[in-house]
């Protein structure tokens, strides 16, 4: 069944290569949130980075001169930590592979860190996007995954958005290095395309799948959440992903002697200016 724009009451935004880019605003970004606001569509802000907490994110936004609060952000940090709570719920110590704001965040929500050292055995392990990574710290996240601590990941993005001239290693490609040293994978890699932070908003708000769009500049992150959800996928080209990748994803999902790792977005737009004001012709 094709979707409709005419029938999305909310959007799920990605930040990085969606809203902004690095510490640069879109110039259409502002202008999109306030058409949402007067099309009456609400959002939240989802991101598979983890590396600031929830009021560090929420001051960057501000700083940028979005509005926003704790009610509608979402991290992968905020994701782990409901995952941990529901799934060992006696864990209180964890070795983190993360920054020290990530750090923050977990501590905010009741756990401790445990120090580098073979003796601080932890209750979980969780590795994350860490630009603050030192190579002992990589050490030691490997040798617990080696001797069977639980182990989590935060997002499988294997690199992150950047306007700069450079590779930012995101947590997915830490996680192959882990797997490759000690052949261990996580138990759970949460974040985007996993579908449960959507289905926590749909759960919240009240949404059949066809009335929320998962919104961002990546296909095996973003728009296949969407899919894995049921909902509605819209990818934007200005981070990531080109048309040219868009279009080999067609044309591999088209194609009955292949098996596709991924499925096409349900709509493509150049970036969300274009999709703002898209939702708003659908309503007219």
């Amino acid at each position: 069944m094709s979707k409709d724009l005419s029938r999305i009451r909310h959007l799920a935004l990605d930040m990085d290569g969606t809203l902004y880019l690095g510490d640069r605003l879109f110039p259409w970004t502002l202008g999109f949130l306030e058409e949402l606001r007067s099309a009456g569509i609400g959002y939240s802000f989802l991101t598979n980075n983890p590396t600031r907490s929830v009021a560090d994110y929420l001051e960057k936004l501000s700083r940028l001169g979005i509005e926003a609060s704790e009610e509608n952000m979402y991290t992968t940090s905020l994701a782990a930590i409901d995952y941990i709570r529901k799934t060992w719920p006696g864990a209180k110590r964890l070795f983190l592979l993360g920054t020290p704001s990530m750090a923050g965040q977990f501590e905010k929500a009741g756990f401790e860190a445990c120090q580098d050292s073979p003796d601080d055995r932890p209750d979980v392990l969780v590795v994350a996007f860490d630009t603050t990574l030192t190579y002992p710290k990589l050490c030691r996240a490997a040798w617990w995954a080696s001797q069977g601590v639980p182990y989590i990941a935060t997002n499988p993005d294997r690199v992150c958005p950047t306007p700069d001239r450079t590779v930012l290693v995101d947590c997915g490609s830490l996680q192959k290095c882990i797997e490759t040293a000690t052949g261990r994978k996580p138990d759970k890699v949460l974040g985007k395309p996993d579908p449960d932070m959507l289905f926590g908003i749909m759960d919240r708000l009240s949404l059949a799948p066809d009335e929320i769009a998962m919104v961002g500049d990546r296909i095996y992150t973003d728009t296949a959440m969407a899919h894995n959800a049921g909902a509605v996928g819209i990818l934007v080209l200005s981070g990531e992903t080109t048309m040219e990748t868009v279009e080999q994803v067609r044309r591999d999902a088209a194609d009955p002697a292949k098996a596709p790792q991924l499925w096409p977005p349900d709509f493509v737009f150049g970036n969300v200016g274009e999709l703002g004001k898209a939702l708003l012709a659908s309503r007219r």
